[in-house]
């Protein structure tokens, strides 16, 4: 067994902590954990920023942990024009109490739109969610979401506040069995459900024109949050795979797994082919996985 037991939570590169401070604290109800500090020396190694000052910004929505990076000098900026399809797009999805309301607190901060013509109610074969795509202040892609019933519903009811925690982080990938193939295999990660989405509400969640993207969710042991694939049959990415960004650079959100059996995860890894990199003490490691999405792992 490889060791993954659950998302510990997620790494966001980002230029300026004190203005991401302020954005997910005003914007969306963060609490902060920490003052900014440094970043772990076993982390830094692992993300190969050992050489460069990291400091990192911890903050938490309801169970759920988000760690801000700041790095210099700086990595590449967040590019320019990105689109969903795009092999580094990576996302948080936040359930929300009320989206009428959520949307218009984040008004007020001038959050630039991903989707068109505002919050979407996609048709009941992709789901029946509410959903809204926008950006950060760095260009980190971002959505809000309300569940109509069922599991993910029930799983978020007790949650307190306008913006209840992270659902989950969608990836977009080139490659839907290479990825499956990553996250199934050394990961361990389980299928829980697969879709088909199309049509013009999804048009406008995405900000594409006439998108079909299978969508793919995946849980580690522990289901909450968990990992969603987006794999866009149409339209066609424009960049190649895999996105030449690492943990220095703006455009880098990263999973942070809980391992168990570090030494099993990074046997496994290299067995299917992947390199990651391990601290000397072993307390942490690194990989990219096909597309180039960025992977922590941190014993627990």
């Amino acid at each position: 067994m490889s060791g993954v037991r659950a998302i510990a939570g997620f790494s966001r590169t980002v230029a300026d902590l004190s203005v991401t401070e302020a954005f997910y604290r005003d914007g969306l109800d963060f609490e902060c954990i920490a003052p900014p500090e440094p970043v772990p020396d076993a982390q830094a190694e692992a993300m190969g920023l050992a050489g460069r000052q990291a400091t990192q910004l911890r903050l938490r929505l309801g169970d759920q942990s988000v760690t801000f990076l700041a790095v210099e000098p700086p990595g590449a900026p967040y590019p320019a024009d990105p689109a969903a399809t795009d092999p580094f797009f990576q996302h948080l999805a936040i359930p929300v109490r009320d989206m009428e309301a959520a949307m218009a607190r984040l008004a007020r901060f001038g959050a630039a739109s991903i989707s068109r013509g505002g919050a979407q109610v996609l048709p009941a074969s992709s789901g029946g969610v509410t959903a809204y795509k926008f950006r950060d202040p760095d260009g980190h892609p971002l959505e809000l979401i309300v569940f109509p019933a069922g599991p993910p519903a029930e799983r978020w009811r007790d949650a307190p506040g306008l913006f209840l925690g992270i659902d989950h982080s969608a990836i977009t990938v080139t490659d839907l069995d290479a990825s499956l193939a990553f996250l199934t295999g050394p990961l361990g990660l389980t299928v829980a459900q697969t879709g088909l989405n199309r049509g013009p509400e999804q048009a406008r969640l995405d900000g594409l024109d006439d998108p079909e993207v299978d969508v793919i969710a995946l849980e580690p042991p522990a289901p909450a949050p968990h990992v969603e694939l987006l794999h866009y049959r149409r339209p066609v990415t424009r960049l190649a795979s895999p996105a030449p960004f690492g943990p220095a650079d703006r455009a880098s959100t990263c999973f942070v797994f809980a391992v168990g059996n570090m030494d099993g995860l990074l046997k496994a890894l290299r067995e299917a082919g992947f390199t990651p990199r391990s601290s000397a003490n072993g307390e942490a490691a690194y990989c990219s996985g096909p597309d180039g999405h960025g992977f922590l792992f941190v014993n627990a």
